[in-house]
């Protein structure tokens, strides 16, 4: 196939996000322009910073907890058999065939005052009162981790099945623990493969609407509600489109950070 073929292959697809992508986005820039004002005053309201640093914070700390149980998991899985392996990954991956309004709908059923979680506290007499966890971001954590974790196991399952076990076995022999093992051989080799599943699950978490709407209420905005709150409640178009072009580019910033640091970490390996 020559070059003018290959080109004539790529002009559909090109179209489409063109159409598709960029177009939309260009709608939503162009009558925030007229207006520069308007991200100024978005930016200096302190209950918008509020949220702004509750989007990130939220999507920070959801991707930091998804790695720190997905390292261990996916290990165990990708040292088990071929078979067992498929089928582990099967059932991890099967909840996400269920539509995401459902599951957070069932975190509704488990964290409620009259839920299930609150009622096994109480018959086990830990607690006199039940808790406050829904709509808060709490709530919000909670139902982003179950949404995310099994892209960030998949993720990390890739990498560690590559791991080389006999270099385990000889620093364990040589007296390191399982704490240096981990530390200082297993994750250093899982460096792509953690900052991969970061990438995927921050992005994710950030722009996600479903959970937060269900599981943080009107009172625990993040930047995906406000953006709807804004549009389809208060029927202020610029100020949603605002809201959406800050995302997009706060967004952008920090992907494209990591994706840097993976691609640096990815030349280090072959110049190795």
């Amino acid at each position: 196939m020559n070059r003018m073929h290959a080109r004539l292959l790529v002009i559909p697809g090109a179209l489409l996000i063109v159409l598709l992508l960029l177009v939309p986005i260009l709608q939503i820039v162009t009558p925030t322009l007229i207006h520069t004002n308007l991200y100024i005053d978005f930016l200096t309201n302190k209950y918008n910073q509020g949220v702004i640093l509750r989007t990130l914070l939220i999507s920070i700390i959801t991707t930091a907890i998804t790695v720190i149980l997905g390292i261990p998991l996916s290990l165990w899985i990708s040292r088990q058999s071929q078979f067992r392996k498929q089928l582990l990954l099967l059932v991890i991956l099967f909840p996400t065939l269920t539509n995401a309004v459902v599951r957070n709908f069932a975190w509704i059923i488990i964290l409620g005052k009259n839920g299930v979680l609150n009622v096994f506290l109480q018959n086990l007499h830990l607690i006199k009162a039940p808790l406050s966890i829904l709509y808060t971001d709490t709530a919000i954590i909670l139902g982003s981790v179950y949404l995310f974790l099994p892209i960030m196991v998949t993720t990390l399952a890739g990498s560690a099945s590559s791991l080389d076990i006999e270099i385990e076995e000889a620093a364990a022999v040589l007296g390191a623990n399982t704490w240096h093992i981990l530390f200082r051989i297993i994750i250093p080799q899982l460096k792509i493969g953690i900052l991969t599943g970061a990438i995927l699950v921050f992005a994710g978490t950030m722009t996600a609407y479903t959970t937060p709407q269900l599981l943080g209420g009107n009172q625990h905005l993040m930047m995906s509600t406000l953006i709807y709150q804004q549009a389809m409640t208060l029927g202020d178009w610029n100020q949603a489109s605002v809201v959406a072009i800050i995302l997009i580019v706060l967004a952008l910033i920090i992907i494209g950070g990591l994706q840097l640091i993976v691609k640096k970490l990815e030349r280090s390996q072959k110049h190795a």
